[in-house]
Order: C-alpha cells, then structure tokens, then sequence
C-alpha cells in the first residue's frame, strides 16, 4: 500500500528494527547501475531531502539510489547486507522527490548466507512484483518467519529509489554470547521500542543503535510539557535478562535535557505478543530498577551496580524522564536469563 502520512504507516514500521539502517551497519555489496545516485544513499537513517539546484558530473544530484535510463532489456536490482540477521516482518519502498524518474514496479527476494550471495545463492522471493508510484511510501508486509542475512531490491526497469527499509526483528545468536555482559536493549541484540508519551523531535529508534548522537536530532527528544507529570518511552528487550548497570547519554542536548531520569522494569514473558495497550498501562506499576537521578547536559551518565535494584530477569523497561527533554542513548547491560 501507499500512504502519505506517517499516521497511518504500519506497526512493523513502529515497533520493529529498521535491518538496513546504514546506522546499524547495513550496506550495499552489490548493484548492477547507480549512475545518477550511489545506492549506499538509500540506506540513510535520514529522511530524504530534495535540493533544486543541486548537480553533479552526472546529472541531478538526488538523495537515494537512482540508476540510469536503460536503452535495453533488463532491470536493475541491489543487494543489501542486513545490519545483523533477523526475521522480516515489512519493507519500505520510499520514492520521495522522485517524480519522474521512479521505477513503475519492484519486487523484493532474500537469502541467509554466511558470506555474500554469489552466483550458486538460493534467492527466496519475499514481494512479489508490486507497482510503485511517485514520491510516496510503499509498504509492504512479510509474512516469513525464516531468518534472513540479505535481501536483494529490483526495481523495473530502472529509475530511483530514496529509501529502503527492511524492518524485521534481529536473532539473538546465544551460542556466539557465551555468559559474558551485553547490551540487552541495543537494537542490533533485537531492542526495539514499544511506546512513548511523546517523540515531537528527533528519531525516538536511534535512542537504541551503537555509537554516540551525531547531533541533536540524532535521539529522543519530546515537546516541551506544560502540565504536571513526565515523559517515558517502553523498550522491549532484545532477550530476558538481568540489568546490572545502565549508561544514559544526553549528547547534544545542552539547553533541553531532562533535570532527571529513572529506570523501571518487568517480565512480560508470560504477557505474548504485543499488547501495546497492556503493555502501557502494567508500566506505571512496574518495580523500580533505579530510582530517579540526576541528569546534565551533554554528557554520559554511567549508571554501577550498587544504583541498580535488583529485580530478576526482565523482558521490559520503561525510562522515565522529569519532567521532558532529549535523551541520545539508552545502554542497558547486563547478563542473559536462562
């Protein structure tokens, strides 16, 4: 489907991980043509943007993957490493500011290789042949429950492409884990966020990749509050675990980060599926994991042991901030539950 307002996408693009964020490691291995815009662009965790009087060498500078006019038969096509392998629940094929250059149709395959794909690679067809439109979101669901490492994009015959997203959930590999400390809710371990009292700035899902902000817009940052209470988001864990220390990142917001923040947290194992409503309303109970705490500004705050209570494994944590404001990054490290 095509839709316009970011209202109405669907809930794989909410609650799930975006596999091909450039962000989170994913890239293009492989592309037939990207004359007029390399593909790495489509892949940004940026939206897309249109400069009118932007040129290059080649034409048209354009913010995406965009191939060139094919005068044969044929089609163009990218294959794209996912961040880490997980189970794909939906993709977003976005053409926007592509008008008269978008490809009419795309389909969509993938594959579980330990390397890269190559000639003798089993392709498994994901989309079948869709059509696309101009300068709109395309949604598509994944009803496939096979873990993937690649996917391959085709576009027919050529055209432009500004974004691709493939949202899915990450495999928790914990053969490779061993009984070591991780970070249960980065995204790459399958961290994803549930539901928040307000995200009005910034990208709420970057609160979980790897690395620091790049900028203020690189987070979660809400409106400013005028009423009593404060603001939280719900993160899903990437596994059961047991949170033994905490790091809370306000890189970049100097004039608008949180006087304070604490941690609470639950196990919903027995809960399935994904009640977000439920999920909501059990969190203004859960056990409190550390109690409220001061925070600055531009600055990592590292949360020991000693601050952490106790409460057993959890599969759920709510951070709740005091009373608005921006935090960068939320690091939850801790061990596995059995």
């Amino acid at each position: 489907m095509s839709v316009s307002s970011s209202d109405n996408r669907p809930a794989f693009t909410r609650t799930d991980v975006n596999l091909a964020s450039a962000g989170l490691g994913a890239r293009v291995v492989s592309v037939t043509d990207d004359f007029f815009a390399a593909a790495d662009r489509m892949l940004a965790d940026t939206e897309a943007v249109f400069i009118a009087d932007k040129f290059d060498d080649n034409g048209k500078w354009m913010d995406g993957w965009e191939s060139r006019r094919r005068r044969g038969p044929g089609h163009d096509h990218a294959v794209v490493r996912l961040a880490v392998p997980g189970r794909i629940s939906g993709f977003d094929v976005d053409t926007a500011h592509f008008t008269g250059n978008y490809p009419p149709a795309c389909r969509i395959e993938a594959c579980r290789v330990s390397g890269e794909p190559d000639a003798a690679t089993v392709w498994t067809e994901l989309v079948a042949m869709s059509p696309l439109g101009p300068s709109a979101q395309h949604f598509f669901a994944c009803g496939s429950d096979a873990l993937w490492s690649h996917v391959r994009l085709h576009i027919h015959p050529d055209g432009g492409v500004a974004r691709f997203r493939v949202y899915g959930r990450p495999e928790l590999d914990r053969n490779t884990l061993g009984s070591g400390e991780i970070d249960l809710a980065s995204a790459l371990s399958g961290g994803r966020i549930v539901a928040f009292s307000n995200a009005h700035y910034g990208s709420y899902h970057r609160l979980l990749v790897p690395g620091r902000g790049i900028n203020m817009g690189d987070g979660w940052e809400t409106r400013r509050r005028r009423e009593p209470g404060n603001d939280w988001i719900i993160v899903a864990l990437g596994a059961r675990g047991t949170i033994g220390r905490a790091l809370v990142d306000t890189a970049h917001f100097k004039g608008n980060f949180p006087e304070s923040f604490s941690l609470q947290g639950a196990d919903l194992g027995a809960l399935g599926g994904d009640l977000r409503d439920a999920v909501v309303t059990s969190s203004m109970f859960w056990p409190e994991l550390i109690a409220r705490t001061p925070l600055s500004a531009d600055a990592e705050h590292a949360v020991g042991p000693e601050a952490v209570t106790s409460a057993g494994p959890v599969t759920h944590v709510r951070l709740n901030i005091y009373p608005d404001g921006g935090v960068s990054r939320l690091r939850l490290f801790g061990t596995l539950a059995d």
